[in-house]
């Protein structure tokens, strides 16, 4: 075994885009393969999150990892391997690194990068889980809120009804008003009628003088014309 060649490379391993979700599942299967290989990490990122150029098992994008790493050279094969036979990883591809400078390779580590974000996307996942239970929570509150409601409700509607009692009553008292006003009117209708009576007992009376001169009138000529007949005889006689 000491005299086994030893290699660096450079990996790329390809993840299905659900791998985001799980970024730090994806980062342990990938150590845990390079581990089982006998490789020692340099260097290790999440180099992008892209569209991929065809689809792949299903796959439109996926999440590339950049490893470099140092490991013997027989056991790639068996880095290959195991690769193949996982469910999560849809590709690899493997490279010697033995021409790339160290400084290039050291600008190129990302650890502390994906390990903020994968930070960040368990906060939010916590927080996504958490949502449903305020939610609820919300939920019981206007539930109790609805079912205060009618006992706050009610005094505005015994409010309502008060108010429009006072308005019916309201309402009624013009025509109680009115009424004395036409009762007050019924007496001057009276005071017509007995106009009317006083003035036709004046005509009455005066017909009655009318009908009692010419009774006299009559009486009057009836004793003109006997007292004119008897002087007639008078001279006849004489």
């Amino acid at each position: 075994m000491s005299n086994e060649r030893i290699g660096f490379y450079e990996g790329m391993f390809l993840f299905p885009q659900s791998a985001t979700a799980n970024l730090q599942g994806a980062v342990d299967h990938i150590k845990g393969i390079l581990d089982k290989a006998g490789a020692t990490i340099k260097t290790f990122q999440k180099w992008d999150d892209r569209r991929l150029a065809y689809e792949i098992d299903g796959n439109k994008r996926g999440v590339y990892f950049l490893t470099y790493f140092n490991a013997p050279a027989s056991s790639l094969s068996d880095l290959e391997r195991m690769c193949n036979q996982s469910e999560e990883v849809l590709r690899m591809m493997v490279t010697k690194a033995d021409h790339i400078p160290t400084e290039i390779i050291e600008a190129n580590d990302g650890s502390e990068e994906l390990a903020t974000e994968i930070k960040l996307r368990s906060e939010k996942s916590s927080e996504a889980s958490e949502s449903p239970s305020s939610k609820i929570s919300k939920k019981d509150a206007k539930e109790s809120k609805t079912k205060d409601a009618p006992a706050e409700k009610a005094a505005p509607e015994v409010a309502e009804e008060v108010v429009e009692e006072v308005a019916e009553e309201t309402a009624d008292e013009p025509a109680e008003k009115a009424a004395p006003e036409v009762a007050e009117e019924v007496p001057a209708a009276d005071e017509l009628t007995e106009e009317v009576t006083e003035d036709s007992s004046e005509e009455s009376t005066e017909e009655a003088a009318t009908a009692d001169e010419s009774e006299d009138n009559s009486v009057d000529k009836a004793t003109s014309e006997k007292v004119a007949e008897d002087t007639k005889e008078e001279t006849t006689e004489a």
